[in-house]
């Protein structure tokens, strides 16, 4: 995810402080990966030093100014052109799962013990995430249903390689 575009998106709909943009961000996309003050902070001072927002406002409160930033004409294109862009497909060729298999069969560890294991972790997470989807407004719906398809992706390899695993320990070790 594009943090920088995110955050000039949320600016879209108006100017915003630093705290309003991590609060707007966190509702609606950090769910499960707040963002740290300091990384809206920093994006912002990129941003700004792009020429993609500008500040639309210093008001002073007790503690240090606050900045009130707004999203000027050179983001908002910018907004349109990464949301224009499709998103390259994952075809995930280099797999932790897959070396992790192998590497167990080069060591002489228990690749099918590796593959239940990890079957079991995929399937605790899918419950979770559809325990977190029964509950959830549609946006949580619709992000758990993501996750929740490539996990299924991921557990019908699962299973594929754990029937190719003799056939695969023989090329491995030949």
């Amino acid at each position: 995810m594009s943090i920088s575009h995110t955050l000039l998106g949320l600016l879209e709909a108006g100017p915003r402080h630093g705290y309003d943009l991590k609060r707007a961000f966190d509702e609606r996309f950090g769910h499960d990966r707040p963002l740290h003050y300091g990384q809206v902070y920093s994006t912002m001072s990129r941003l700004l030093k792009n020429g993609l927002v500008e500040v639309d406002g210093i008001e002073a409160g007790d503690g240090p100014e606050r900045k009130r930033y707004a999203i000027t004409d050179a983001g908002i294109t910018d907004v349109g052109n990464w949301l224009g862009t499709p998103e390259k497909p994952e075809p995930y060729l280099q797999s932790t799962l897959y070396t992790k298999v192998v590497l167990a069969l080069l060591t002489g560890r228990d690749a099918a013990e590796l593959l239940d294991t990890q079957r079991a972790e995929h399937l605790r997470m899918m419950r979770e995430l559809t325990r977190r989807k029964t509950g959830g407004d549609l946006a949580d719906q619709l992000i758990c249903d993501h996750a929740l398809f490539h996990l299924e992706a991921d557990l019908r390899w699962l299973e594929l390689a754990a029937a190719r695993l003799d056939k695969l320990a023989r090329e491995v070790g030949a």
